[in-house]
């Protein structure tokens, strides 16, 4: 089953016969979709540290290629079970969360592969800085969440950056440049009502 087959079976099983060409815009469940770090401490182990991440998704069943992501990441609520480590990374050597608070990360091309897979271009926005990174994207299930009974969609991608091209130099090369990244995404439709308010709001 091709990628926009499978957004084609999404969208049906929400919407029923109602269903539309148009895009649909999905929100992520910032309890369980998150980013994940991992670079080398030292060249004696691996660390790593983890943020829940918040965002939409519109997919485009009949242009899967025009489908779009637009996910913000709060820097201090950071992860990484030691907490001098959390207030060490929020400080002015890495993060400087006080005037950088927040990461972000919009899509620029979606490029599909096969029946699951697709690689995301898109912007990362990261202390101040703003670079192109390229996510491997995999699609892992569609169909109803049996704990909230929500229709939802997941997914699960990696990328690689290097944290000097955002201007965390510190302690490199000793402290790994290469961060890998594994990201894990869970979205349901928009219901109409939080749309309503969200847009008042705005």
């Amino acid at each position: 089953m091709r990628l926009r087959h499978l957004l084609a079976a999404f969208i049906l099983l929400f919407q029923g016969a109602s269903l539309q060409a148009a895009p649909h815009t999905l929100a992520l469940d910032d309890t369980h979709s998150y980013v994940l770090w991992r670079i080398e401490h030292l060249g004696f182990s691996t660390q790593s540290g983890k943020w829940y991440a918040k965002g939409t998704l519109v997919l485009d069943r009949e242009n899967p290629q025009k489908s779009s992501v637009d996910v913000s990441i709060d820097i201090k609520n950071i992860v990484t079970g030691i907490p001098q480590l959390d207030e060490h990374l929020m400080g002015p050597m890495f993060f400087d969360v006080k005037k950088y608070p927040k990461a972000t990360f919009k899509s620029t091309r979606v490029h599909v592969l096969d029946d699951k897979r697709a690689e995301v271009d898109g912007i990362l926005t990261l202390r101040g800085v703003s670079k192109p990174v390229t996510l491997h994207v995999t699609m892992n299930r569609v169909g109803k969440n049996p704990i909230n009974d929500k229709m939802t969609v997941g997914f699960s991608a990696t990328a690689t950056i290097k944290r000097s091209d955002f201007g965390m130099n510190a302690l490199v090369p000793n402290l790994g440049d290469t961060v890998q990244l594994e990201i894990g995404v869970e979205a349901s439709p928009i219901e109409a009502g939080a749309a309503d308010a969200s847009e008042k709001s705005s």
